[in-house]
């Protein structure tokens, strides 16, 4: 029998389109919106705070998450920034920016961004002034709210300045360095306790003269870069490098001290060519490059940390350095670590491990003691020492090794154990209740002037590295 398929297939279309539709009807309804006031979006917090930002400039963006838990989608009606202090915010929903959003859709199970900035205007004196809002959604009804919320600080604004005569900057109100900071020679820069020095991307501290930055347990002088808040999450920018390019001391430059100062997101950290620098209870950490470099310099580091840098922490070519109850710590993120923890030039004639750089210099003479050094990669550049003026004495090193005429009564191989947990981002080089640098030191290494106190003021007993030993609770 011949099949009419002509007939046949008209027969099926009505029936292929009522299919079709009852698919549809279906998606309709497995992706329709709820109506029901129970039914809210589910914030990934209930505060946003943009942190500290400077007056008369736009914040850095901060970040929120809108969920849909729910199986249905959801019709958010409104959202608005509100309260007395709303104008000061701005907010930007899934790629457009606005004032107010209406009729914000969020499929089932799905999610939107909300960014949020701020620009707040100058305060009516130096203390930093809160301003906070409220972020509003409109969803079935119901408004749900989100505190937003942003510190406002003055700063003193510098381009490209040059000081020529004695100076001294205060705490008062944070200082923000545009291009250049740049002390001529025969002037001196004082950094009293609290000093904030904030650099802007490319910014430098250029010392001819003489810089003397003292910080106080209570009030340390910070250097850093200029943006504030976090990078992403709660990771802030505090620990992110190559924010601006560092600090350099001249061959013209004398009297410099750093007590009691954290410097930090550099390039290049700091540098010394052919001068004098004296480095009490500091921090030089965060660094693209080295944390700290000397060249035919004289530097006199005594309870400081040097910590984080993709170049290794510490170059030193030629010169005299004495370095007593330091710690040298690398856990740098954002690359490989291309060097040792610390690495050694022109320290003797030796062709093959001297270094020597051809100056006609004489060569280096250093000494570490009592100090730890301990993190990713290698330590030393120099395996052996021998033929040199350098004497590593009573410090812990992460390497196994021997003592000799140059390493001498030092602890090998052992674990230091800080508190720093770095895929948590969190940095701390304070020893635990266990660790092997606690009374560990030869306190006939110590110089008069050694420090009583460390950088967090606490007393110091006879222990390895930068910071003494405290009662967890302490912590």
């Amino acid at each position: 029998m011949k099949i009419n398929t002509t007939r046949i297939s008209r027969t099926f279309i009505p029936a292929i389109v009522a299919l079709f539709a009852a698919f549809a009807s279906g998606s309709c309804i497995e992706d329709g919106f709820s109506s029901s006031p129970s039914d809210q979006p589910r914030f990934a917090t209930d505060t946003l705070d943009l942190g500290l930002i400077f007056t008369d400039e736009a914040s850095p963006t901060s970040r929120m998450v809108v969920y849909n838990p729910h199986p249905k989608g959801l019709n958010i009606s409104r959202i608005a920034i509100t309260g007395p202090d709303a104008g000061h915010f701005r907010m930007n929903v899934d790629g457009l920016t606005g004032e107010s959003f209406s009729d914000v859709e969020i499929r089932a199970k799905d999610s939107i961004f909300v960014l949020v900035e701020a620009t707040l205007p100058e305060n009516a004196g130096p203390a930093p002034t809160k301003v906070k809002a409220s972020l509003d959604f409109t969803t079935n009804g119901v408004t749900r709210s989100v505190v937003i919320s942003a510190t406002g600080q003055n700063v003193k604004r510098l381009r490209a300045i040059t000081i020529t005569t004695d100076t001294r900057f205060t705490a008062e109100i944070p200082y923000q360095i545009f291009d250049s900071l740049v002390v001529a020679p025969g002037a001196a820069l004082t950094l009293e306790p609290g000093a904030r020095l904030y650099f802007h991307d490319k910014a430098s501290l250029i010392v001819r003269g003489s810089l003397r930055s003292l910080g106080t347990p209570e009030a340390p002088v910070n250097m850093c870069g200029d943006r504030t808040g976090n990078v992403v999450s709660d990771i802030s920018f505090d620990i992110m490098s190559n924010q601006w390019t560092g600090a350099f001391f001249t061959a013209t430059s004398k009297d410099n001290i750093l007590s009691h100062t954290d410097i930090r997101n550099t390039r290049q950290g700091v540098t010394v060519y052919e001068a004098p620098l004296t480095i009490i209870n500091s921090r030089l950490h965060n660094s693209g490059g080295c944390a700290l470099e000397a060249y035919h310099a004289r530097i006199r580091a005594l309870g400081s940390e040097f910590a984080e840098a993709g170049d290794g922490l510490v170059y030193l070519q030629g010169g005299e350095h004495l370095f007593t109850g330091c710690t040298f710590a690398n856990n740098y993120l954002f690359s490989a670590i291309a060097n040792p923890a610390i690495s050694l030039a022109h320290v003797s004639a030796d062709p093959k491990t001297g270094a020597d750089d051809g100056s006609g210099f004489p060569y280096m003479k250093a000494e570490f003691n009592n100090s730890i050094i301990y993190g990713l990669g290698s330590d030393f550049s120099h395996g052996s020492l021998e033929g040199t003026d350098v004497r590593v004495r009573r410090c812990l090193i992460k390497a196994e090794g021997v003592d000799d005429n140059e390493f001498v009564n030092c602890i090998w191989g052992e674990d230091p154990l800080y508190y720093t947990v770095r895929a948590d981002y969190l940095f701390d080089y304070r020893l635990k209740p266990d660790s092997p640098a606690i009374d560990a030191a030869d306190r006939s290494l110590f110089p008069a002037d050694f420090p009583a106190c460390d950088f967090y003021g606490v007393k110091r007993r006879s222990d390895l590295g930068a910071y003494t030993f405290t009662e967890p609770a302490d912590q």
